[in-house]
């Protein structure tokens, strides 16, 4: 009994495509390419600035600037459609749609099977966070200076200068006015941003209050 299937010609083909690609992508810009599965597990231990720059390095999508934080690993099937501007942070768990394999069904029913499978761009402009567990769709451009709210369905083009969130995600404010009440509240932090030995029981007594105080209480 074979535990294996014989490759057929037209695999062997498809192997020898990938090979002679591959190749001439590390002659022309000295990065070898990996495939999908492996860049994932390649890019799974870095923080999200050496993954971006990384990704950035490989050509991993259509066009990438620069100071860019990516903390997911998985860009889907179709990075090559991707492009993003500088100063895009994206969040954990952010994820890309482009394509729709709605072609399935239509093949399944139709008798000459025509139905190739839908693809589309996503544009990422500057100076944009894309929070945590959020589905981008495909045709869709996000503007510059953007705040999207985490768990959101972006289905449509995104303004400049705004905040959007929801399913779908709709506007629901400016960036200018949100960045004014970010300062509004992390002013009264007692803690300093980045090196603060006594960061931890700081925020614990700012949200919480003191060990002191619930003791009394």
């Amino acid at each position: 009994m074979k535990m294996y299937q014989p490759l057929t010609a037209r695999y062997r083909f498809r192997l020898y495509q990938d090979y002679n690609y591959n190749l001439f992508h590390y002659i022309a810009t000295g990065v070898y390419p990996l495939n999908r599965k492996m860049l994932m597990l390649r890019i799974l231990f870095m923080n999200g600035y050496k993954r971006a720059k990384y990704l950035k390095k490989i050509s991993y999508f259509h066009r990438q600037g620069n100071n860019c934080y990516f903390q997911p690993i998985n860009f889907g099937t179709e990075p090559h459609l991707i492009e993003f501007g500088d100063n895009v942070l994206v969040a954990s768990g952010v994820r890309f749609v482009n394509h729709d394999i709605a072609s399935f069904i239509f093949n399944s029913i139709s008798e000459d099977g025509c139905f190739p499978t839908r693809v589309g761009k996503v544009i990422i402009g500057n100076n944009v966070f894309i929070g945590c567990n959020t589905i981008i769709l495909y045709d869709v451009t996000i503007g510059d200076n953007v705040i999207i709210g985490a768990g959101s369905v972006v289905t449509k083009d995104i303004p400049h200068d705004s905040v959007a969130a929801g399913v779908p995600a709709k506007v629901i404010g400016t960036f200018e006015e949100y960045r004014k009440k970010y300062l509004e509240i992390v002013g009264c932090y007692s803690w300093d941003a980045k090196d603060d030995p006594n960061k931890k029981k700081k925020q614990i007594d700012f949200f919480f209050g003191s060990d002191k105080e619930e003791n009394d209480g």
